[in-house]
């Protein structure tokens, strides 16, 4: 008979990131790979669970004790094998070096997997039989790549498993800043080495041309010297990646450029060689500090949050750097200062601007917890309007924050990174231009070899043929569309960052833009989360308050949700109104509760309640009450005092405030079909979807009728689910975008969600969809401008236009494709 075991993955695999790892696939297939282990697959976090390891084996064969030890062998020997490499690096300026980078590490021995992005950020994973991460960071320094200071990482990012010590690199100094870098590639005169080197090449050409046509007295070697001058400055960097490519046995827009410039020598157009160098040159160093506009944007992430913070220590306030802060600090925070840490208040109140972290347009009110010894035992329970999170702007008040993370793991740290990342997971246009490309250039190769030989064919000198041929390389090198896409996914991924939105690579941001539905799970997305009275139908003959006097002085003993909800918007009601102790209160599981009040007994729960157990049936008009409360979508709980019924009391998680006016906007942004799916019965379901203005409702899903449902609609179409990250987990990871609701303060919605709403705000979502059309839309504008040259300039050169005007069209069409991705990070919702 078959058994199975769970063991937490990370237990197992303790430095792996996350369940979607190669070596979480590797310990899956040894473990099926072995007698007696019928089936091994992954059961993804839920909740505060972590992700498990579900193993089906045969006792017979295997022992319980046996299997134990087979798994943790396992992942021991997965663990010191295979390793992973984060690295923040100097060096890389734009993506086609960030490819080149790339695929220079894939070709190392035992490295398996190298990803490089052009906002500098390098991921390797290696086999350490084969490689080292010494040996990896040697190539990347033969490549003029250096790490710099290190990403900020969350907990499971900053193990070993993802980011290891450097040597002898100290990154951990904090005047180690690198503020105002460019990142473009490195050089003897500082960071804009490639720019000074262009406008020098520059300079030198328009001197030699100069000197050529005005000065004819000059010598005629003179103009020739200082082109060739031109060539060394121009072509200094263009040589350096060409010469990685032809490593790799590739031939890319560098190496065209090269060869055109050269061919042009050949023939003594030194000026015109010059001049391809020159805007070629200038082009590949404004085209860095474009993409370190979109870079920066990312980086002004990472200063929100002070270097310093106040924290009580040994009697007294010490300041300290916020790297030094560990779990259970008390930080003092003084008004109008930003906040150091996550945490949660347990001294003063204030109003706090978010906006950093949430995107909340308005500070947010923050009060003490209640009981800080159950904050400390449970952080994830601390409401809203306690918890706070570091590089957020603390109003009037002082307060003081006990933390919650350390600085390295807080929600501001986990943005940064995983903006910073996100550039690297490539969206489905990224991936065609990719494969387009490597048809493309050996296409424009042949090409030119075949007009080499154009002489053979037609009467025509072989300087012809041979200078045509290389003004084809210059016009037909897809440099635009290589930056088409990852510009304009970086400005977007930017943009919504400071939106309060983490959106996680192009994938999901170019998907959330082709969504034509959207399922929402109820609790917590579309409704409060929390239940209130709606309804309060006294009996015959009983007022009122006297109804919610009774409810409110057995209610207020008991902590279930529906009762804390009569309790707190009773007394609201009651306006102050005397309300006697309850005493002797006892659970009836699944139907109610009863208790004494001044000697009478009370009971208080589901209609269904009344007529069992001994007790006595409703009274014909309290039990039509409600019945008519439960037909309306309503819990209802029905309150009786010795032999009398005093009514009874709809309750109803209310919809969030801003539920209907997203709907509508989101209709407005071409959303046509919008779901409500809900665990809650389908009354109740639908009567919620009524008031946010839903057409559908979808009640009585247990998790896997969720993702069913979810199966169902994405059959149709790409669609959306929206939920809170933890129980919605299974269906989010279904859709074609997941999202989550309120990510900040939940480390599982970051992890499970592809865009996640940091703030607990549903407004937030029309902002997410209309910045992705508007990244999709300029996406396809760079696509068309740059194929669209391509096509304009191919025919135009063959038939006789120069290197000269073919390279300023070629590379004004890539500034153009950068500058309009750029717009992204200024886009605005209009609504």
């Amino acid at each position: 008979m078959t058994q199975t075991l769970q063991l937490d993955i990370p237990l197992v695999l303790p430095e792996v990131p996350d369940t979607s790892d190669a070596c979480v696939g590797r310990l899956l297939a040894d473990l099926e790979g072995r007698g007696g282990v019928e089936k091994a697959h992954v059961i993804p976090r839920n909740g505060e669970e972590e992700a498990k390891l579900c193993i089906h084996y045969d006792p017979g064969t295997l022992p319980l004790s046996r299997i134990r030890e087979i798994v943790q062998a396992a992942g021991a020997e997965i663990t010191r094998r295979f390793g992973h490499a984060l690295w923040q690096v100097d060096g890389i300026g734009h993506q086609r070096r960030a490819r080149t980078v790339a695929e220079s590490l894939g070709a190392l021995p035992g490295v398996l997997e190298a990803d490089a992005d052009a906002a500098g950020l390098v991921r390797v994973e290696f086999d350490r039989r084969q490689s080292s991460e010494q040996a990896i960071l040697d190539a990347l320094a033969g490549m003029g790549i250096t790490p710099v200071a290190p990403p900020p990482l969350a907990k499971a990012e900053r193990s070993a498993h993802a980011h290891r010590d450097h040597g002898d690199h100290d990154h951990d100094d904090p005047e180690h800043s690198h503020e105002g870098h460019s990142h473009a590639h490195g050089g003897f005169l500082g960071p804009n080495t490639e720019l000074i080197f262009s406008l020098a090449c520059g300079a030198l050409l328009a001197v030699g041309f100069g000197i050529q046509t005005l000065v004819a007295a000059a010598p005629e070697w003179l103009p020739t010297v200082l082109y060739i001058g031109a060539y060394g400055l121009g072509g200094f960097y263009t040589l350096r990646e060409a010469i990685d490519n032809l490593r790799l046995r590739k031939f890319e827009i560098d190496t065209l450029m090269l060869v055109a410039a050269a061919g042009a020598a050949a023939l003594g157009a030194w000026a015109e060689g010059a001049l391809l160098l020159f805007l070629f040159s200038l082009g590949h160093a404004l085209e860095h500090y474009a993409m370190g506009r979109a870079r920066q944007a990312i980086e002004a992430l990472a200063k929100l949050a002070p270097r310093t913070a106040t924290v009580r220590r040994e009697g007294g306030a010490h300041e300290v750097p916020v790297e030094e802060l560990v779990v259970g600090d008390l930080v003092v925070v003084r008004p109008n200062e930003r906040l150091p840490a996550d945490g949660f208040l347990v001294k003063g109140t204030s109003s706090i601007d978010q906006a950093p972290v949430t995107g909340e347009s308005i500070p947010v009110d923050k009060h003490p917890v209640e009981d800080a010894a159950a904050a400390r035992a449970r952080p994830a329970s601390v409401g809203a309007e306690s918890r706070v999170f570091a590089g957020t702007i603390n109003g009037a008040g002082a307060i003081e924050v006990e933390v919650t993370r350390l600085s390295s793991e807080s929600a501001l740290a986990k943005v940064v990174q995983m903006v910073s990342e996100a550039e690297t997971q490539k969206s489905p246009t990224q991936r065609f231009t990719d494969r387009f490309e490597r048809i493309f250039v050996p296409c424009v190769l042949a090409l030119a070899i075949i007009l080499l030989f154009a002489w053979v064919v037609i009467d025509e000198p072989f300087a012809d043929s041979f200078y045509r041929a290389m003004a084809v390389l210059v016009a037909a090198s897809p440099c635009a569309l290589a930056i088409a896409t990852p510009s304009a996914v970086l400005s977007g991924v930017a943009r919504a960052a400071r939106g309060g939105v983490l959106v996680k690579g192009g994938a999901p941001l170019e998907n959330l833009g082709s969504l034509s539905a959207i399922a929402f799970d109820k609790t917590g997305t579309l409704t409060e989360g929390r239940p209130r009275i709606t309804d309060i139908v006294p009996a015959e003959g009983v007022t009122r308050d006297e109804l919610l006097t009774v409810a409110v002085a057995v209610e207020q003993l008991s902590d279930h949700p529906l009762a804390a909800a009569i309790a707190r918007d009773g007394r609201e009601a009651l306006a102050g109104r005397h309300i006697p102790d309850a005493q002797a209160l006892e659970s009836l599981t699944g139907r109610g509760v009863t208790a004494t009040l001044e000697g009478t007994p009370v009971w208080i729960g589901k209609a269904g309640m009344f007529g069992t157990d001994g007790i006595a049936t409703l009274d014909k008009p309290v039990a039509e009450a409600a019945a008519r409360l439960g037909e309306a979508g309503r819990t209802t709980m029905v309150v009786r005092r010795g032999e009398r019924d005093l009514g009874a009391i709809g309750l109803m998680d209310t919809p969030r405030p801003a539920a209907h006016d997203t709907l509508q906007r989101l209709r407005g942004l071409g959303i046509t079909r919008m779901i409500m799916i809900s665990g809650d019965n389908r009354t109740v379901a639908e009567a919620i979807a009524r008031k946010v203005g839903l057409d559908e409702a979808w009640g009585d899903l247990m998790p896997e009728d969720k993702v069913e449902a979810i199966r169902k609609l994405r059959a149709e179409g790409p669609v959306a689910m929206v939920g809170d990250g933890v129980n919605d987990a299974p269906a989010m990871a279904h859709a074609t975008v997941g999202i989550a609701m309120g990510a900040a303060g939940s480390d599982v919605a970051l992890e499970t969600a592809d865009v996640a709403l940091m703030a607990d705000d549903l407004s937030h979502l029309p902002f997410a969809v209309g910045l992705s059309r508007r990244t999709r839309s300029i996406i396809r504008q760079n696509v068309f401008i740059s194929l669209g040259v391509v096509a304009l300039l191919v025919p135009a050169t063959i038939f006789g236009l120069g290197i000269g005007p073919a390279v300023a069209l070629h590379e004004g069409s890539t500034l153009i494709v950068v500058f309009n991705a750029l717009r992204l990070l200024a886009w605005r919702d209009r609504d």
